[in-house]
């Protein structure tokens, strides 16, 4: 099998030829491989290499699932991998190796997927580019002096580039979509407590963080979500029944659909041109298809917002270290973290009790807001990014100021976090492309629960808009 044949399929693809036995899980993981060893040394996507484990599963008894030999990846971000490293991009997690398996990760098993490594991020998932000191910059598949997004920005352009036709990724505040968006991938934040967080989930305390995959096609994203998505016997929280197989839901049409949309920004500045020109071109096409598109906002005091997401961020982050020192048996020492990262935890140290609390309660009464949209809507249309994906080195969280980073960001990604807040699904589908060939994508979001309007309408927009045939610099 040459490179081109094996990253024309995708994960479904592939683990068809297995069963119709015209290939062998062995031939699929040394294909990803040799792609792997092939482009990234140029986009830096995969961190720690576990191919040696990867031949050995691929050789031996699979799971029979939606994905049986296809080969995966996971983040270097929280996600247990027995045997594998864990530095959560950062100097201070030290050489962490897992002593067992994640509960998602043994349900990515289960699905049949053959793990050939993880791939990067930054530090402790902070930002929405993967620059890290630990493990350096990611870089697009489309343009390697762009950004391939973050924090998911390694499992971004692993897929993007064809290494491997779908991976493991997580979104605290727009980290699945954000890498999607820059690098011509599908990316969906699932409902809160869809997949599962456990056994150590204490990352995910106050529910804005969801883990699930980043994608080529959309009925590799939907099929995974059939494997891995059902409640865990412990979770607290466990998200809404689905009716039907999502995979099933890709191919149903949606029906006419009423789609609220806009281009609001927090802080009311206008965005890239190309975004908005995009932005339209999605509204006409939603219309042309036979949706009721209207003109409507989120109408959050964005102000108010993310002062209260600012107190509880900071004071999880800070809970967190926190565990992470007990880990380590001591502080991190100066070198150990990155400006960005030290200013949070010494900020979220200082937020007291109160404080916090005050907070949670104002993002509970303005996630009621946001939910109480879609009693009128069935979706809600923006953009992903306020701009085309950046240079290498524009947020750059390791060498400029934290204020300065956090005024990039706020202008770079300014929407996608209020859907962590209220913990409703959110998907980026790769539409349209800028003038200079990068990637530009557009969030649509659902009723919380409701990933299968989402599918549905993200099948047809395949349809209308094939974004599978496009080909980034870094493909073969």
């Amino acid at each position: 099998m040459s490179f081109k044949e094996f990253s024309d399929y995708d994960g479904l693809g592939l683990a068809a030829l297995v069963v119709k036995k015209e290939i062998t899980p062995l031939e699929l993981a040394d294909a990803a491989i040799e792609r792997i060893e092939r482009h990234n040394p140029a986009l830096n996507a995969v961190v720690h290499k576990a191919f040696d484990e990867a031949r050995t599963a691929a050789k031996g008894a699979l799971p029979q699932g939606p994905f049986t030999g296809v080969p995966f990846l996971i983040k270097d971000l929280g996600l247990k991998v027995a045997g594998l490293p864990r530095t959560d991009g950062s100097h201070f997690t030290g050489e962490l190796v897992d002593d067992a398996d994640s509960e998602l990760t043994k349900r990515f098993r289960a699905s049949g997927a053959v793990i050939l490594g993880k791939t990067n991020t930054p530090e402790y998932g902070i930002t929405g580019t993967t620059e890290s000191a630990r493990l350096g910059a990611c870089r697009s598949p489309w343009n390697e002096n762009h950004i391939a997004g973050g924090s998911s920005g390694g499992a971004a352009a692993a897929v993007a580039s064809g290494m491997v036709p779908l991976a493991h990724a997580s979104d605290g505040l727009g980290s699945i979509r954000i890498p999607a968006a820059c690098c011509g991938l599908v990316g969906l934040k699932v409902t809160r407590d869809r997949n599962p967080n456990g056994p150590d989930d204490f990352d995910r305390a106050i529910g804005f963080s969801v883990d699930h995959v980043v994608s080529r096609s959309v009925r590799d994203s939907a099929a995974m979500l059939d494997a891995t998505g059902y409640a865990e016997a412990a979770s607290p929280y466990p998200a809404p029944p689905k009716e039907r197989p999502y995979l099933e839901e890709t191919a149903r049409a949606p029906g006419k659909l009423k789609i609220a949309a806009s281009m609001e920004t927090p802080n009311g500045k206008p965005i890239d041109g190309e975004v908005e020109a995009a932005f339209h071109k999605t509204v006409e096409l939603l219309r042309a298809l036979g949706h009721e598109v209207v003109e409507r906002g989120l109408g959050l005091d964005y102000r108010r917002l993310y002062r209260a997401q600012g107190l509880v961020s900071a004071a999880n982050f800070a809970a967190g270290m926190r565990r992470r020192v007990e880990m380590r048996g001591r502080e991190p020492e100066e070198h150990e973290l990155e400006k960005l990262t030290s200013a949070a935890y010494q900020n979220g140290k200082r937020v007291t009790g109160d404080m916090a609390m005050w907070g949670w309660q104002e993002l509970r009464l303005m996630n009621r807001e946001t939910l109480s949209l879609f009693e009128e809507f069935d979706v809600y249309l923006s953009p992903v990014m306020g701009t085309p994906p950046p240079e290498i080195g524009y947020v750059d969280p390791v060498n400029l100021e934290p204020k300065e980073v956090n005024k990039r960001q706020g202008r770079v990604f300014p929407y996608t976090p209020p859907f962590n807040f209220s913990g409703q699904p959110s998907m980026s589908l790769p539409l349209w492309q800028s003038e200079a060939g990068l990637p530009i994508g557009m969030m649509f979001s659902g009723r919380y629960g409701d990933e299968a309007t989402l599918f549905r309408l993200a099948g047809q927009l395949e349809k209308e808009c094939p974004w599978g045939q496009r080909r980034p610099k870094h493909w073969d």
